[in-house]
């Protein structure tokens, strides 16, 4: 937890800098994103919202994602958590929007990836997407290693935004 900890301090010091706020969407990570941007003093001038997206009835209700936004798309993709980042970060009025979406385990999910598996995207001045596999199906772990390439994918994304190498 405490490099969580820590990686959320960089993003939140980055946010603050730059005066820009971030809204999160996640799922198999199960609000870890979340619960670490607030855990860092000040994180009322960058958070602006969160959502646990863990059901379809979820997704609808929190995100405004119905069965027709869902055409072509599959949950726990790349395309898919593109679009939820997006969402999110329209819904907010948020700078940056972030989605995590995938399978901790112990076992896969009901579209065939095995557990390890999360889909990340960050919406915003930089966009970006990727998938990780961590190769196991150990359920804690797993969610904090999600959370980790979530905030690992969103300094990305910032270090971008700032044109720094």
């Amino acid at each position: 937890m405490r490099e969580l900890m820590e990686r959320a301090g960089l993003v939140a010091a980055r946010l603050t800098a730059r005066r820009e706020t971030v809204a999160v969407a996640e799922s198999s990570a199960g609000g870890l994103v979340s619960a670490t941007l607030l855990a860092v003093p000040g994180a009322s001038a960058y958070y602006l919202g969160g959502a646990v997206v863990y059901t379809a009835q979820a997704r609808r209700a929190l995100i405004g994602l119905d069965e027709a936004g869902m055409a072509g798309l599959r949950s726990a993709s790349e395309p898919y958590a593109e679009r939820v980042a997006a969402l999110v970060r329209e819904r907010h009025g948020a700078v940056w929007g972030l989605c995590e979406t995938g399978a901790a385990g112990p076992g896969g999910n009901r579209y065939g990836d095995a557990a390890g598996h999360t889909c990340l995207a960050v919406a915003g001045p930089v966009t970006r997407r990727l998938t990780r596999e961590t190769g196991h199906g150990d359920r804690a772990a797993n969610m904090e290693a999600f959370a980790a390439a979530m905030l690992d994918a969103f300094l990305d994304a910032l270090t971008e935004a700032d044109g720094a190498p």
